[in-house]
């Protein structure tokens, strides 16, 4: 149970942190905006992106319904897995397209961790 739990608040903060960074930089960041022009994104999506990201970071932290948690969790699959193919799209670097799917590997194994947890806990 207790390495369960350390895996957990590990993956679960990481990718916490890193969605909140990055929220805040899509708000924050004109190299942001200018990424998602790159991209071919309109502007008013790394806004609706920053915000989203917000509230999933909120719901995976926070205590909540399992409900939301499986929403945020799915959320945060699309969008990784929608900027996988968004940078593998638009010709990005290997090394650009390799992030979102490191971060998709921390959330699988949050996601995993936490039913586990929920699982010992009933």
């Amino acid at each position: 149970m207790k390495a369960t739990n350390i895996l957990y608040w590990a993956t679960t903060g990481l990718i916490g942190l890193m969605m909140t960074y990055s929220a805040y930089a899509y708000l924050t960041a004109p190299a942001m905006q200018q990424a998602f022009h790159h991209l071919g994104f309109p502007d008013y999506f790394r806004v609706e992106l920053a915000v989203a990201k917000l509230l999933g970071v909120v719901l995976l932290l926070a205590p909540m319904a399992p409900r939301l948690k499986e929403w945020a969790y799915a959320g945060f699959a699309f969008v990784f897995v929608s900027a996988v193919i968004a940078h593998t799209a638009s010709g990005d670097p290997v090394g650009v397209r390799a992030a979102p799917s490191v971060f998709l590997v921390l959330l699988v194994v949050s996601y995993v961790t936490y039913h586990r947890r929920t699982a010992q806990l009933a």
